[in-house]
């Protein structure tokens, strides 16, 4: 068996003695580290309970003693005076110890002690007496460098040792445990305050810092209390520094409540996770904006969408332009083939007629619904310059627009505005093949889906953002309080609805708006499509989708200084109806 210096034993055992009487984990890692040295003075009397250290007594739980010639001091005292720490892991059922010079393991089921790796007895430096553990004097003063003498006469020993700063070098790699510190913007928050915390932790090689573990830090506490942050720091070769703990004090004045508190703070394009328990009666049913309404009839809207997903190849849809009109489709390939999408353009007069495309919305096919119908949306609603021309020669077909090949289960959806110089008819068909014949398909029956030709195709809404003080909205998509838009069905022949405006451009307008966040509920169901603020977009979600009630996502704050607030939307596709805009004021919360 292969010994080990001494000095580390006597270490170890102060360490099992620290367990054996009730050392609480807890407290010691509550304690700040310490760093800087000084002089402990300490006088001990041979079986006599009362000592002294740095000139104040103490009474020991067991005194100094003589065993087999040999003195044995109490390690507890002793350990706490010279400032030795432990830890215990409760997994391993070990007391772990790391020194300036070693690594020390204790088990205290087997008694056996493991200093950077090497075994020995534990009655090889300590005794226990009365149930209390003893170390060996010259064993703890050669290890820890104190100076010792006693006196036969006054039969008292007397310890002098200088603290060294505690936890710098590592013997495993001979580098400097960092060191982990942070502070407090200031002394007291108050409920709903953002804490802030400084970090001042370093690394005394300036290798840097790798990693930061913090135990109990939140950004916010919505509870009057005084709370512990710890903070550990680790360096590049895996150093770990002594936890350092400070206390958030939070007082019992509120400066942002639970729901105020996202609203005020995430910034545009931030998501609130819904949290009803909290926010059911502060966003379920707003009082409604009054908003004067303005439609849109200087084109008319031509909707395929039903059958949404088709079976079988024909014509999904078909109607005639003159003038301004908008083309809009929304389609599933429900064959077993592969098939492509193409809108045929059919002169109706005995005059060649111009075809003009000012702006456009496609998507490549794709079988996720939601994507398909955010990007066309975000496509058409970015606007940007078009002027595509084609020109008919009488009582002639054209292809006006033909897609990409999609595959059963995949799905297309596209916008187009043009505008005629005479009649055209266009005709929306689904077929494995576009060529002459394609008009001389069936017309495919209706199956629940929005199918029509409507007169209006934009709703301006003009909304006063100056007078309300309490969270309000506005309803898009509820056939209610917006109502969904009627039409007719040229195929069927009959008036219909457009079930959730789908291809309607909506343009909300807010005069000098005062200082506020918009945010978006969905409250439908799945809900995924962009809103263009102030001519910028913003996507909801910035990724994924959002389902009813699941949160809500800010799209704009407002100051109170700009000029007007213009929110531009669309229906996408694949999303459900409806959704509520909701306009939350802000104020100016003091700050100190």
């Amino acid at each position: 068996m292969k010994r080990i210096r001494n000095e580390w034993a006597i270490l170890l055992v102060v360490s099992m003695l620290l367990a054996t009487i009730g050392w609480s984990p807890v407290n010691a890692a509550d304690k700040e580290p310490s760093i800087s040295s000084g002089t402990v003075h300490v006088l001990l009397y041979l079986n006599k309970a009362e000592a002294f250290m740095n000139g104040e007594q103490v009474t020991l739980d067991a005194p100094a003693t003589i065993i087999n010639d040999k003195m044995f001091v109490p390690a507890k005292f002793l350990g706490d005076a010279f400032g030795m720490k432990v830890e215990w892991n409760e997994s391993t059922r070990m007391i772990e110890m790391i020194t300036p010079k070693a690594q020390i393991m204790l088990d205290s089921d087997n008694k056996s002690v493991w200093i950077n790796g090497y075994w020995m007895r534990f009655d090889e430096a300590a005794a226990i007496v009365n149930g209390r553990l003893m170390v060996k004097l010259t064993w703890l003063a050669d290890y820890m460098g104190a100076r010792y003498t006693y006196s036969d006469e006054l039969r008292r020993v007397e310890v002098l040792y200088t603290k060294t700063p505690a936890g710098i070098y590592i013997p495993a790699n001979d580098n400097s445990k960092p060191v982990a510190k942070f502070s407090l913007g200031k002394s007291s928050y108050r409920i709903g305050e953002p804490i802030k915390y400084i970090d001042l932790s370093y690394d005394p090689d300036a290798e840097g810092l790798v990693n930061h573990k913090w135990q109990g830090r939140e950004e916010v506490f919505f509870a009057p209390g005084t709370y512990p942050v710890t903070l550990t720091v680790e360096d590049r070769h895996g150093n770990k520094s002594e936890p350092y703990t400070r206390y958030v004090v939070v007082g019992k004045e509120t400066y942002l409540n639970e729901v105020e508190y996202p609203i005020y703070m995430k910034p545009v394009g931030g998501f609130i996770k819904t949290n009803w328990s909290v926010l059911w009666g502060n966003f379920y049913d707003l009082p409604e904006l009054p908003k004067q309404v303005t439609e849109d009839t200087s084109r008319k809207l031509l909707v395929s969408d039903s059958p949404e997903t088709f079976t079988q190849q024909g014509i999904l849809y078909q109607d005639t332009v003159d003038g301004k009109g908008r083309l809009y489709a929304d389609h599933i390939n429900g064959t077993e083939q592969r098939v492509t999408m193409a809108i045929l353009a059919k002169n109706m007069s005995s005059k060649p007629i111009t075809i003009k495309t000012t702006n456009k919305g496609e998507v490549w096919p794709s079988v996720y619904a939601n994507l398909i119908g955010n990007e066309a949306t975000v496509d058409f609603l970015l606007g940007d310059p078009l002027e595509e021309k084609m020109t008919i020669p009488a009582n002639q077909t054209f292809v006006y627009k033909q897609m990409p090949d999609f595959y059963p289960g995949q799905g297309v959806n596209l916008f187009y505005d043009i505008e005629t110089d005479g009649p055209v008819q266009f005709s929306f068909i689904a077929a494995s093949e576009i060529n002459a014949n394609s008009l001389s398909l069936p017309l495919l029956p209706f199956d629940g889906h929005v199918r029509g030709t409507f007169p209006v195709s934009g709703l301006d809404w003009k909304v006063d953002g100056t007078n309300f003080d309490k969270p309000s909205r506005l309803v898009i998509g509820d056939g209610k309080t917006d109502p969904f838009l009627p039409g007719y069905d040229t195929i069927r022949k009959q008036e219909v609805k457009n079930d959730g405006n789908y291809g309607v451009v909506y343009k909300i307008h807010m005069d000098k708006p005062r200082k506020m966040a918009v945010m978006i509920l969905p409250k439908g169901g799945v809900f995924k499509g962009p809103f263009k603020i102030n001519g910028e977009m913003r996507l909801v979600p910035e990724s994924g989708v959002i389902t009813a009630f699941d949160g809500l996502q800010i799209i704009a704050k407002t100051t109170g200084t700009e000029d007007a607030l213009d929110i531009e939307f669309s229906p996408p596709a694949g999303s459900a109806f409806p959704i509520d805009l909701i306009f939350y004021p802000l104020d100016e919360r003091e700050t100190r």
